[in-house]
């Protein structure tokens, strides 16, 4: 029997696409059906022509890298993602039940970060993230790991000039002190962007851009549109942080890069600005963030 359209596991359908092309500024293939290829024809066939592709642990961001050096149209980003960091440090002791659980400690970690800093100095990666804090999932045990990881991410972004992707779950305030106690890189992006207005205000006196994913057109998620309003035009990047957070109305269902057109048209009527004027934003925006 063909699956219903409205199935959870069938994908969205094409989008009408974009008159102006954007960018995804965050995104994980990797995790997504199907083959890379087959992923960015899609986005580029809706007018989605550029993808920051996103690693989150070492093999993930050693991906992200060969992918971008493959192709023209992917740019890496690579880190040890917040919730990455105590789990090398504590040698994972959530998943190693029944096999020999790693070493661990700081020297594990130490050698973690020290390839992504040897993956960061590749010209086909564009930025050090996503890193920073979540506070989500990891307990009081973890937090002086995730800061220490995230503190050692902001010196690598600078000494290699690329641009900084922040995850930031729960953690707004601690996020900030951080990135001003360290001096945050000339190029900082706020990905999935989850703070309130005021928050926006901040991150905008301090040039940071701020991108926007599926949540933002949530019905329930004022307090972000809000805060999408109070972004200056030029800091407001997109994404879709796929496969994960799929915009309204597929909400639920598989996310990828070729659904950008669902969240620029919502975000577009929040601001009251025709779309094609925000895609020329966005596009730019996203561009001068990652120093393409």
């Amino acid at each position: 029997m063909p699956a219903k359209d409205d199935d959870r596991s069938t994908p969205p359908p094409l989008p009408e696409p974009l008159a102006v092309a954007v960018a995804d500024s965050h995104t994980h293939l990797d995790m997504q059906a199907g083959t890379p290829a087959e992923g960015l024809a899609r986005a580029a066939s809706v007018g989605v022509t550029t993808v920051v592709q996103v690693g989150c642990d070492v093999p993930g961001s050693r991906w992200a890298a060969e992918l971008a050096a493959s192709y023209e149209q992917v740019h890496a980003a690579v880190a040890l993602h917040p919730n990455e960091a105590p789990r090398i440090f504590l040698g994972d002791p959530d998943g190693w039940s029944g096999q020999q659980r790693p070493a661990g400690g700081q020297a594990a970690l130490d050698e973690a970060l020290a390839e992504i800093d040897a993956l960061a100095a590749l010209p086909q990666v564009l930025a050090v993230g996503e890193t920073g804090l979540d506070y989500f999932r990891t307990g009081p045990e973890g937090v002086e790991i995730q800061k220490e990881s995230f503190r050692r991410h902001i010196e690598m972004a600078k000494r290699h000039g690329k641009a900084l992707v922040i995850h930031d779950r729960d953690a707004h305030e601690d996020v900030i002190a951080v990135l001003l106690a360290e001096g945050a890189p000339e190029r900082t992006v706020f990905h999935c962007y989850s703070g309130d207005a005021e928050m926006a205000k901040v991150c905008a006196e301090h040039g940071w851009y701020l991108s926007f994913a599926g949540p933002v057109t949530f019905k329930a998620n004022q307090p972000l549109r809000d805060a999408l309003l109070a972004t200056p035009l030029d800091r407001i990047l997109v994404e879709t942080d796929a496969p994960f957070l799929t915009p309204h109305p597929y909400r639920g269902r598989p996310n990828a890069p070729y659904l950008i057109p669902v969240t620029v048209r919502s975000m577009a009527a929040t601001l009251g600005l025709h779309e094609d004027e925000l895609s020329a934003a966005v596009a730019a925006n996203t561009a001068r963030a990652f120093g393409y």
